[in-house]
């Protein structure tokens, strides 16, 4: 077997494989017996019969083909072995030809896993995020949201408006034909809330007692039937009534809560937000800074690496979908997306993905970053907690499975991330730097005065933008 390699682009390689005439023929010889196996050949036994007699049936290229994708699989490795080269998806076929001087050549392409010379700067490099500083605004909104836990209802002589309460006989009906599933009597319902059936919030708003709204809704599944269907809704309003909130005094805290003092109680909600909000600036402005150093590389990624990534997360989805009892069909009409939508965003994130993944593995190779003694062992014992298993055993299984190289991977992109981040700054929109380092909390910290998340989404975080592999 003579081989020879050329490069097909930065991070491909062409590897050509010649089958010498002679090798062919024991080939042929092999895939004849093969194929023979799957024949009913009169007078022969399966896998007994001829070379020519199977060679006259299935045709000559038939066999020929059949003979050097057969011998392939033993001669690709030893000659991705002996080129040095580390492959960092599967080897493809690229070409087929006759030799000049007999045998065949076999282009194989052979895509490896970028690692650059350089990446751009990220030493002082300004990332602007939103301010995590918590606002007078934000406390009095967490307020409001215990106030409004406590609130009572009382009846008002006035049309109902959104975040009212109505009591409402309804039916629904689908061609005249009532639904029982979907009729009650003195349902006590919030305007606004979009918690029942999609239509009937728009029936209610500005309703009177004694009015009689009707309408289209559209009934989910589960309404004596497994698909949404439109329906024809009738509903009695019999009472309107408006949230009275408590007024926020000393004694009002005192008795819904841990805290003395209406101070004491916005000043946990002020911490506990503030941890939040901090944690979410950390979250983005890494994710920002990310995004925005990936994008600054000079690269063009490797479409068999991207289809090899696309084909993982398709994979991982099916097997969460599967999980659910979706199918991949209604999750399609659930996100309202088209094929060709969804084709697209995944090829854009699965690109994304790895240009993160890539940035970080060269910063480790630039920078020289290395795992510090029992850092390995350490991570190892952590995921072993968590998973409820012995350490030694976990171990084994990982370096039998081939794993610890990518939990290895991981830690080192981690370090990596790192090393970005803290020779980078955070700033606000006026330039002014920010600290997002989490500050002391005493032990005493309570959860259960529990800020909502800010309003603003927070960017995913940090271990999901790099786009390591898990080992879990």
């Amino acid at each position: 077997m003579q081989t020879d390699i050329k490069e097909a682009g930065p991070f491909e390689r062409i590897l050509t494989i010649r089958l010498e005439e002679q090798e062919l023929e024991t080939a042929k010889n092999k895939a004849a017996r093969k194929l023979s196996k799957s024949m009913k050949i009169k007078g022969f036994r399966p896998g007994k019969a001829p070379r020519s007699i199977v060679e006259r049936m299935v045709g000559p290229e038939a066999l020929r083909s059949e003979a050097i994708d057969e011998s392939l699989p033993e001669l690709v490795g030893p000659a991705i072995e002996q080129a040095e080269l580390e492959p960092a998806t599967s080897p493809r076929v690229e070409a087929v030809r006759d030799a000049e001087d007999g045998g065949v050549d076999v282009d194989i392409k052979v895509t490896l896993w970028p690692v650059l010379d350089a990446v751009p700067d990220f030493a002082g490099r300004e990332v602007t995020i939103d301010s995590p500083e918590v606002t007078d605004e934000e406390i009095a909104d967490q307020v409001d949201r215990l106030r409004d836990q406590y609130a009572e209802l009382e009846d008002v002589e006035r049309a109902a408006d959104e975040g009212d309460f109505v009591m409402v006989n309804i039916s629904a009906s689908v061609n005249g034909e009532e639904i029982p599933e979907a009729t009650a009597e003195d349902l006590l319902y919030e305007v606004g809330s979009r918690s029942f059936i999609p239509g009937l919030d728009d029936l209610l708003g500005g309703a009177s007692v004694g009015d009689i709204r009707e309408g289209p809704g559209t009934l989910p599944p589960g309404f004596g039937q497994e698909e949404a269907r439109e329906a024809d809704l009738r509903i009695l309003v019999k009472g309107v009534r408006a949230k009275k909130l408590p007024e926020v005094t000393d004694d009002w805290v005192a008795d819904v809560s841990e805290f003395d003092t209406v101070d004491e109680l916005t000043e946990r909600i002020r911490t506990n937000l503030g941890i939040m909000k901090l944690d979410g600036a950390d979250n983005a402005f890494r994710g920002k800074l990310l995004e925005e150093i990936s994008g600054e590389l000079s690269l063009e990624v490797p479409e068999a690496l991207i289809e090899a990534e696309m084909e993982a997360s398709l994979h991982n989805l099916a097997h969460t979908l599967e999980q659910q009892g979706i199918d991949f069909e209604n999750y399609m009409r659930i996100t309202g997306q088209s094929q060709q939508q969804f084709v697209e965003e995944m090829r854009e994130r699965s690109e994304r993905t790895l240009r993160t993944r890539i940035l970080l593995d060269s910063v480790v190779a630039i920078e020289g970053i290395e795992l510090a003694d029992g850092e390995l062992d350490e991570a190892i014992t952590t995921m072993a907690e968590e998973v409820n298993q012995d350490g030694d055993t976990l171990k084994e299984s990982l370096v039998t499975s081939g794993r610890i190289e990518v939990l290895t991977g991981d830690i080192l992109r981690r370090k990596a991330l790192d090393r970005i981040v803290s020779s980078a700054v955070a700033v606000d929109d006026e330039g002014q730097h920010i600290d997002l380092r989490p500050p002391e909390v005493a032990d005493d910290i309570d959860e259960s005065v529990d800020a909502d998340s800010p309003s603003d989404e927070p960017v995913e975080a940090p271990d999901d933008e790099s786009g390591a592999e898990s080992t879990t």
